[in-house]
């Protein structure tokens, strides 16, 4: 996304454990979007505390049921499976979060939400679709992309597609462009 959106930038993989601090702050009773963020916080902290005097940005996602569980990403077509049959024919809220980071500490964070409503699906489709799809999905929390040929899961949408697509675009790019990080 920010590379289509023309921006320069360097990858480095943060590695958190984000199981282990994601069960952390389930198990203190924070919510999907406070999660979300947190993951978001861990990545750029950490990576930003080994380069001084450069902006950090990291991002994460968190899906929600209205329930309020989490499903996290599947480590299996079965359990991409198995997470389809439950998001069939529901609501659920996905929660996109983005933070820059200086010098190992915040400076910026934004949180989107969008809400998306599942059609009915019937196991034969699900299993078509998590064969035909599953080295693209398995690193997605909801087992789609939205981009692709996941958007024949929905029946309605409401929020912004970045948000849904994993990072709060807009408030990132103003904010980028706010700093001088971007073009005006």
């Amino acid at each position: 996304m920010l590379r289509a959106a023309g921006l320069d930038f360097e990858t480095s993989a943060a590695h958190v454990d984000e199981e282990a601090l994601t069960a952390s702050l389930l198990a203190a009773g924070q919510t999907p979007r406070n999660i979300a963020d947190a993951l978001a916080e861990a990545k750029a902290v950490k990576i930003s505390s080994r380069l001084p005097g450069v902006t950090v940005i990291g991002a994460d996602s968190t899906l929600a049921l209205d329930d309020g569980t989490m499903l996290s990403k599947p480590e299996s077509p079965e359990e991409a499976a198995d997470h389809l049959r439950r998001l069939a024919g529901m609501c659920h809220r996905l929660f996109s979060a983005a933070v820059a980071t200086r010098d190992g500490a915040p400076v910026w964070r934004a949180i989107g939400e969008a809400k998306l409503w599942m059609r009915p699906l019937s196991d034969g489709f699900i299993a078509d679709y998590v064969a035909r799809e599953w080295d693209s999905i398995r690193w997605t929390v909801g087992c789609y992309e939205i981009e692709g040929a996941g958007v024949q899961l929905f029946e309605k949408v409401e929020g912004d597609p970045w948000t849904i697509i994993g990072m709060p675009m807009l408030p990132l790019l103003a904010w980028l462009r706010a700093t001088g990080l971007a073009p005006k």
